[in-house]
Formats: structure tokens, sequence, C-alpha cells
């Protein structure tokens, strides 16, 4: 009986997964990739440590007394004042290449880390955090009592909840004196005003994109690059607001991913605006391949339009010879080989790939069918339907019958 008697301490126990120390944050906003974590740590002179807090915000911080720091640990650093509760996010010698990356100096002062937080530590953060979207509502409601042109995004207390900072978002110069006097006296804290950008604002607040993936904002960007929108000229993008813009109403920030490997291929391409002169009839540019080094022309040849694909060298060398006054028979040489295969070519039109109907069902004329629905199906149902009426008809007209 004692064999069969359950003990929890027989349980065989996995090992730790080597993946785990991979990222910091427990895969929070801002994630960073530790690719040193299986190499064998060296402990530098001057231990720093990255702390995590809402949403994207991080800093540096100076372990001074010398704790045993893991990723994940909370702990209680300094603040202005008082203290605040963090995260613990990156240790080892890989923040050194994150001091680097955020061009930091190591010689610089950095804020202390106090201590591991302590459970009366973590519950009193954990009331602050409850206050935060109720503090946010309410200070947008004053804002715009006061006629304040100002949008504020997020509202994030410290750890100790003597302090409050308030994220807004304004096109222009605000006054909000008498809003940090009324929200001061109303919540008996200090009040910090913290003007950031709409990509900032939707970093924080995170979300889906429209390729399937989490904002790159919220996930690992941290500086922003001003987009244009000659990139998605450049890249042969439909210039189309809606499609163009994030959830920020900027211009998507992944427009500049594949710009300059765009502008490096497009430096042997010709000038589209250039009119190409055949026998045929003129050429106009409709679009580019860029990585296939195709270009598609249009021309109005025999009443009807046509886009042929030509090669770089084939479009260059017909706007030399129309710089001579020559004018080629066709586009396509016949000696040259064709820039895409036939077979390619015919793919490229309309096909029924995911079990659809074809494009040209409405123009075809609809076979008649033969209807061989029975007309009396409505009355017989109606009859079916109602028995109990039909019989007592039929006796009514029986007994009358009788009386007669």
């Amino acid at each position: 009986m004692d064999s069969d008697i359950f003990d929890k301490t027989n349980i065989p126990h996995p090992e730790e997964n080597p993946n785990r120390p991979k990222f910091t944050g427990n895969f929070a906003k801002l994630n960073v990739h530790n690719w040193l974590y299986n190499k064998p740590t060296i402990t530098p002179e001057k231990e720093i440590v990255e702390i995590k807090f809402k949403n994207t915000r991080k800093g540096f911080y100076h372990n001074v007394n010398n704790l045993n720091l893991q990723i994940g640990d909370y702990v209680a650093v300094e603040g202005t004042p008082g203290h605040d509760i963090g995260v613990v996010s990156l240790t080892n010698e890989i923040i050194f290449e994150q001091l680097k990356k955020n061009r930091v100096s190591l010689d610089s002062e950095f804020k202390k880390v106090y201590r591991k937080a302590k459970p009366t530590d973590i519950e009193k953060w954990r009331e602050a955090i409850v206050l935060e979207h109720a503090t946010m509502l309410e200070s947008r409601k004053l804002a715009r009592d006061m006629g304040l042109n100002m949008k504020i995004g997020d509202v994030e207390f410290q750890g100790d909840k003597t302090k409050a900072i308030f994220y807004y978002i304004a096109d222009e110069r605000v006054d909000f004196r008498q809003l940090i006097k009324v929200l001061a006296e109303q919540y008996r804290i200090r009040i910090e005003m913290r003007q950031i950008g709409a990509r900032q604002e939707a970093g924080r607040i995170g979300g889906i994109g429209s390729c399937g993936r989490e904002l790159c904002c919220s996930t690992w960007i941290g500086n922003f690059v001003s987009v244009a929108t000659n990139a998605a000229r450049v890249q042969e993008l439909s210039l189309n607001p809606q499609k163009l813009a994030g959830q920020c109403s900027k211009l998507k920030c992944c427009l500049n991913y594949e710009l300059d490997s765009y502008l490096d291929a497009r430096r042997e391409f010709p000038n589209t605006e250039i009119i190409l002169r055949t026998k045929e009839g003129n050429a106009n540019h409709v679009k580019t391949d860029v990585y296939k080094g195709i270009m598609w022309y249009g021309i109005n040849s025999d009443n009807r339009h046509q886009i042929v694909p030509l090669t770089t060298s084939r479009v260059i060398a017909i706007i030399k010879a129309n710089r001579k006054d020559i004018l080629p028979d066709k586009l396509i040489d016949k000696d040259e080989a064709p820039a895409i295969p036939l077979k390619e070519v015919d793919l490229m039109d309309y096909q029924n790939v995911v079990g659809q109907e074809s494009m040209d069902r409405f123009n075809k004329p609809k076979s008649k069918r033969k209807d061989n629905r029975p007309r009396n199906k409505g009355r017989n149902y109606n009859n079916l339907t109602r028995p109990n009426n039909r019989n007592k008809g039929d006796n009514t007209s029986g007994e009358s019958a009788k009386k007669q």
C-alpha cells in the first residue's frame, strides 16, 4: 500500500528551458533578443541593468548593491522623487550593446536600484495601476472643459503613488498650468506632463498591423525616422492613403525597410517619363518590376491597347535609337529573348484558383430550365395545414343539405 501512495517529490522535474533567457521583458513591448544567452558571462566593473516600466518606457539603472538580479525580477528603483517599481528586462554584457544603440555613455550617472520589491511594494504598485485608467478619463474630461487642444493618451503612476506621468498629444503649444493645479489638488500627487508624437502613442497602446503582426513601434522600433510619400513611389505602390497609413494615421514605418534596396536596384533603370517611339506607335510606361528588371509599356496599335514587357537593356537601346531619329520596327526584338516566357504571360490572366466562377459569367446567356414544379403545390400545402377547417366545412355543408 505504501508504494501506491502518491509522492510529489518523485515527479521528474524537466530541465530549465534554454530558450527562456533569449528574450527580455517576458515577451513584452520593445522586446530584445539576447544573442549572448549561451555564451559565458563576464562580470563587468559597473553592473548596469535595464528596467522595464509600463508599455514602452525603459531605463538603465546601476546595481549599486550587487544584487543577484535575473530577467523578470521586480525591483524598487530610484524615482524623482521617491521610488518606482519595475521589471528587470536585460542584464549581463548585452546591456553594453544596448547602451551603444541608445547612445548612452557608460560614464554617465545612472539612477540606482535600491532592492528587490517587497510584497507590500508590489501591492501598492498594483493599487496605483488600477487608478490609471480612471485618472486618464477624468483628465480628458477636465482638459475638454478647459478648452485645451490636447489629447491625453495614457497615464502612468509611479510605484509609490506619489507621482503620475500624463502622456499627451498636441499639434501646438498648450498652456496646461491650470490643469496641473486641478489634478494635483484632486489626487494629492505630483503631476508631470510629457508630450509624445502620434507614433509614440501607437507604440504605447499597441495593436495588430495590416500584415497580421504586432506593431513595429511596440515591439522593436525605438527611434522613429520620417517617412515620405516618395518611398511609396519608388517601390511602385499605390498612393492610397488608407493603405499607406498605419494606426497612428501617419505613413507606415515599414515603407523605409526596403527603400535602400529599391533605390540601388533602380540606378540602372532608364527614366520612365521618356516615351518610346516605334513604327507601331508610341509606347508609354505603365509599371516596373524592379527586382526582375522588367518594364511594362503600353502601346496603341490597330485600335487596341497592348501592354508589352521589356527588359531594361531593350528600353535603353530604343531610347538611344530614338535620339538618333531611328524608329525600331517593334518594341520586342526578334533576336532577343522575351522578358517573360509565354507560359508566365498566360498565367498572368485571371485564374480560378479558389474555386470561384469565371469573371464573364454574367455575359453568358442563361440556359432555359424546365419548370417541373407542380402548379397546385401551394394549394395542397394550404389544405394540409388546415385540415380541421376543411372537415368542419364539409360537415356543415352536409348537415345543411339534410335539413333541406
